[in-house]
């Protein structure tokens, strides 16, 4: 028995690293995806000849000629921006899924319910209906819950821990899942807005480089130079934004779906305790 537990351990812990490994190549892929797609806009779409009045491409016709004048920096920030919304969107599919049909808080009381009349079979269906993280761990810990009780072997205390134990591992496995890939929003917060600090200083050197040409001020550099240092600004200021709005709208769903997983670990544990002492 104890051979077949460490096999099945064994097992368990070699498919979540073909998992993890899986999930870097994934992310990987959408963020060189990302890249080439936002260069491609840029070099293809914004720098398009139609954007411009001459074959230079020196006097923008419209907003996207302007766009192209931020220069090199531009692409990047606007990959950073469609990584931005693609990894958003996958958070938002998978937190959605993981918040379950039914509210946390009512469905951790519809279990209470179930547990203070002894019905188990009901309790675990509820779960089944909820079909979120919640409903995963609660199913989980009914289950240990429900072999516990016909077990003659431990004492209610080894039980309760035994379950808590059940509930943990099943909580290990979910709210980390809830958690990944929010390093690319917390790292694009801060990271978008140095990297259009850095295309702005670049268009004010150019800007100034403009200002300090011998007689006249060579205006078309100069306008090149603004023009490049605020594009830069926005954009990188624009990204920034939006993540740090999104990066914490996520976690704060994590956290109350956390919240919900801790109560129903609780009430388990509580009402095995108070039912079968």
């Amino acid at each position: 028995m104890a051979e077949v537990k460490r096999a099945s351990a064994q097992s368990s812990s070699n498919a979540k690293k073909a998992k993890g490994s899986n999930g870097f190549w994934v992310n990987l892929g959408i963020v060189v995806l990302m890249i080439a797609i936002a260069h491609i806009l840029f070099y293809g779409v914004v720098g398009s000849a139609d954007n411009f009045l001459d074959e230079e491409k020196t006097s923008p016709a419209n907003w996207m000629g302007n766009l192209y004048q931020g220069g090199f920096v531009i692409p990047l920030l606007m990959s950073m921006l469609l990584i931005l919304i693609a990894f958003v969107i996958e958070r938002a599919i998978v937190i959605i899924k993981a918040k379950g049909k039914t509210n946390g808080a009512e469905f951790v009381r519809k279990v209470q319910y179930h547990l203070a009349n002894k019905n188990v079979d009901a309790a675990i269906k509820e779960c089944d209906v909820q079909s979120g993280s919640v409903g995963n761990v609660m199913k989980a810990g009914l289950l240990k819950y429900k072999e516990m009780i016909n077990n003659t072997e431990l004492t209610t205390d080894q039980k309760v821990l035994s379950i808590n134990k059940e509930i943990e591992e099943a909580a290990a496995l979910e709210i980390p899942m809830l958690e990944k890939n929010l390093v690319f929003l917390s790292t694009i917060t801060s990271a978008s807005t140095l990297l259009g600090l850095i295309g702005t200083v670049i268009g004010m050197i150019r800007a100034f480089a403009g200002m300090a040409q011998a007689g006249a001020p060579d205006a078309t550099a100069l306008a090149l130079g603004i023009s490049e240092a605020l594009y830069n600004t926005a954009l990188g200021i624009s990204g920034s934004f939006l993540a740090m709005i999104f990066y914490n709208l996520y976690t704060t769903i994590i956290e109350g779906v956390t919240y919900s997983i801790d109560e129903s670990g609780f009430t388990l544990t509580q009402s095995f305790a108070a039912n079968y002492n």
